[in-house]
């Protein structure tokens, strides 16, 4: 059975911290428009009262660049110094969906800021904390690569260049983890993705569905060098891979999605199987979660299926509840009710989601035990 020791805590929160603009050209800060921006102290410490002492959190590039190479730090740095006041250990998001105004993404001066970018932050870390810093250099290549190349669903609003933007984060994510490195040498770094299951709904679907199976693997076979090897890709650069899972990351080729129920469902517990065989690296759960009533009944699925992985030795490292805040819908301003915490009040407090705060504390208590009994297989078959 392997052990997880890599974060501080094995059960995480996640910060929604978006900063894409939309359509209309308005640019959204899930930070701020969660309260997380004001509220962050109360926040940090409402996830350590939970037992949770590892987050997932964001910079803003924007805010802190607004003019090309002057670096603004004070939407940052009250952040860093509230989170290690609270003993809770960030993995700091470098670059999640939004960049400055006055860069091109699709021109080689979007690599080069960024890598200045991810340098500057480094530093900063570095003089201001003792403790070995971890990052998501870009989060989310694959899925950013279709939403924002393919899909127009979001910036930078582009239709048919998916592969070309891909490669584009990709080159940039290895400029920043080149850049932090000089900087800190003992940076860390989780490289996030979605998994996903393709089933065809007929033997004329297989090739296709097969295909777009396995483009979930291609960011992250970039950044080793397995394929487009003239990006630089080389294994050192894929640390611990952040795997994102939700209820709708299965579906029939060209179809609806595949609920649990049905037999075509694949467990969870063997796509993390897949991901750890075929990189040989540690995995960690960096987003999951539902909205609404079914959040507790889904995190305690996701638990079993990781209790079922380690049992078999898969090095899964943590579970990463996200976003950890209900949040306002990117599109509609909505009011999406999937986090452990509510909106805050006036004094910052949050209401807790009352059924997914116990599943936690049953399943933080329920891994301690089998961690320490080496007993995983007693209730996770």
């Amino acid at each position: 059975m392997h052990r997880p020791e890599l974060f501080n805590s094995f059960f995480m929160g996640g910060f929604e911290c978006s900063t894409h603009r939309r359509h209309d050209g308005r640019r959204l800060d899930l930070i701020e428009s969660t309260g997380h921006g004001k509220f962050f102290a109360e926040d940090f410490g409402t996830m350590a009262g939970h037992g949770i002492r590892t987050v997932r959190d964001g910079l803003r590039w924007h805010l802190i660049e607004p003019t090309p190479g002057q670096f603004d730090w004070s939407s940052f740095l009250p952040m860093l110094h509230a989170s290690r006041a609270a003993g809770v250990q960030p993995i700091w998001d470098l670059c999640h969906y939004g960049w400055p105004d006055d860069i091109d993404i699709w021109q080689p001066n979007f690599v080069d800021r960024f890598a200045k970018f991810a340098a500057a932050v480094a530093q900063v870390v570095k003089d201001e904390t003792s403790e070995v810093p971890f990052y998501a250099a870009i989060n989310e290549i694959s899925y950013w690569a279709w939403a924002g190349g393919d899909t127009a669903s979001f910036n930078p609003m582009a239709r048919g260049r998916g592969t070309e933007l891909k490669v584009q984060l990709v080159r940039a994510s290895i400029a920043a983890i080149e850049a932090v490195r000089n900087v800190d040498p003992r940076a860390r770094f989780v490289q996030i993705d979605p998994v996903i299951n393709v089933v065809p709904k007929g033997p004329g679907d297989r090739g296709g569905a097969e295909g777009y199976r396995q483009a979930q693997f291609q960011a992250w076979d970039m950044l080793v060098g397995k394929i487009w090897p003239g990006l630089g890709g080389k294994p050192e650069y894929l640390d611990t891979i952040g795997v994102n899972y939700y209820s709708d990351n299965q579906w029939y080729f060209n179809g609806p999605t595949i609920e649990r129920t049905d037999p075509a469902y694949k467990p969870f517990r063997e796509l993390l199987a897949e991901t750890h065989k075929r990189y040989g690296k540690p995995v960690l759960v960096a987003e999951t979660g539902a909205e609404g009533d079914p959040r507790a009944s889904w995190f305690k699925y996701v638990c079993d299926e990781v209790a079922a992985a380690l049992e078999a030795g898969v090095p899964v490292e943590g579970i990463c509840l996200y976003p950890v805040l209900d949040y306002p819908g990117w599109a509609d301003d909505r009011h999406c009710a999937t986090g452990l915490l509510g909106h805050p009040d006036a004094d910052g407090k949050r209401v807790v989601h009352e059924p997914l705060g116990e599943e936690l504390a049953r399943q933080q208590a329920r891994f301690a035990r089998l961690m320490a009994d080496d007993g995983l297989k007693t209730d996770a078959a």
